[in-house]
């Protein structure tokens, strides 16, 4: 690879649509005869000699496409305050945020929730923010640990927001926390 290569950002649409292009055929390569193959199959709507037969994922209905979904925003956080201790009010939003995007009203056990809630117990008994659980320690990969997800909307917005305003002592919310990234995924989501 060349300097201005190893330099240059990578574009994740620019990747997936270099992945798609590649082919299941020895190894990937494809020959003018495998290439020919496939056209024709594709005009006549059947399978290419050598191709696998790739079955359509069904898309989530409460996630449509270009969305930010729950999962997507509480990982923005990290982004925007991941250096930050996890609180009462934290853990408040985040319990709120998994049950709009999972629509199960319980917490799950090892889930995103019940993690904010233990950093949130623990950080009140230590005293050094040094070795206090963050935001980014916990919400890492949250959309992952989700078993469901759904786009963020203006409803889910504002529980995320009076979850976490009801469980600080100053009834604030924190500038770029939890309930500031469910807040721009939602008004991004309107705006679409």
């Amino acid at each position: 690879m060349s300097e201005e290569q190893l330099q240059k950002p990578i574009d994740c649409a620019d990747v997936k649509g270099e992945a798609e292009k590649i082919s299941t055929t020895e190894g990937g390569i494809k020959t003018a005869e495998d290439k020919e193959k496939g056209a024709v199959a594709e005009a006549s709507g059947e399978q290419a000699e050598g191709e696998v037969n790739q079955k359509k994922v069904v898309a989530n209905p409460l996630k449509s496409e270009g969305t930010i979904t729950i999962g997507e925003a509480l990982e923005a956080a990290v982004l925007t305050a991941g250096n930050k201790p996890v609180e009462w009010s934290d853990a408040a939003a985040i319990q709120a945020a998994e049950v709009r995007a999972t629509g199960r009203t319980n917490i799950m056990p090892g889930g995103v929730a019940a993690s904010a809630q233990s950093a949130a117990t623990l950080n009140a008994r230590v005293g050094s923010d040094d070795t206090k659980t963050t935001l980014a320690d916990v919400l890492t990969g949250a959309s992952s640990k989700l078993p469901s997800d759904k786009a963020a909307t203006r409803k889910d917005a504002e529980g995320v927001t009076g979850a976490e305003m009801r469980n600080d002592p100053h009834l604030t919310t924190y500038p770029t926390g939890v309930a500031a990234s469910v807040d721009a995924a939602a008004r991004i989501n309107q705006s679409k």
